[in-house]
């Protein structure tokens, strides 16, 4: 189910769960509540994102346990690195409203672009998985800023050829323009660094 913008209530005291979830579903926010830590890891599969409130003192596995286990998992709902295990925020019960609902805002926001940029990451470099060697060897010439004819020269082939393979690699990255190949690869994290091999 679609649950980019669902709240994960995780706390073992019941009567703090539905207080929560009210609060949350009379903000129009989606929650869903969990018991304990090992009950939210154990639907963690068929979770796609949204955000965490939960307990940081809880039996069994503690709030902070969790989040460096969700860490560890490379949870998508992690991606908020504000503190050092991926909290956007700590507040001490009793807490205001408000500021829950400020906080759980910011959470959702914040984790909805961090999947957009690792969706956008997983397609790029699927799309660079599916160049050849030598479309590869061209793409680290053209992200290095060499013109065609000494990526030609470099390989030992002719600048017709490049620019054959110049192509191949603009359709198969699926980018306009050389601007967005470079945005393309700083977003996979590839800055060109392998040089295009020289002719012996």
């Amino acid at each position: 189910m679609p649950n980019e913008n669902l709240v994960h209530v995780i706390d073992d005291d019941e009567a703090m769960r539905e207080s929560l979830s009210f609060l949350l579903k009379a903000a129009k926010i989606s929650v869903s509540a969990y018991d304990s830590a090992d009950a939210f890891l154990a639907q963690l599969k068929d979770i796609k994102g949204g955000c965490i409130v939960t307990d940081v003192r809880m039996p069994g596995m503690s709030g902070l346990d969790l989040l460096k286990r969700l860490r560890e998992l490379n949870s998508p709902m992690l991606a908020v690195e504000a503190m050092k295990y991926g909290a956007s925020d700590f507040l001490e019960k009793p807490f205001d409203d408000d500021t829950l609902l400020g906080a759980v805002r910011k959470a959702l926001s914040e984790t909805a672009a961090s999947q957009e940029d690792h969706a956008l990451r997983t397609a790029v470099t699927q799309r660079m998985a599916s160049l050849s060697a030598r479309e590869r060897q061209v793409l680290d010439g053209l992200l290095a800023g060499h013109p065609n004819k000494t990526i030609a020269y470099d390989l030992g082939i002719s600048p017709r050829t490049i620019e054959i393979y110049r192509a191949n690699v603009m359709t198969k990255m699926e980018a306009a323009s050389l601007s967005e190949l470079v945005r393309m690869a700083l977003v996979a994290g590839v800055l060109g660094s392998a040089p295009a091999r020289s002719r012996s």
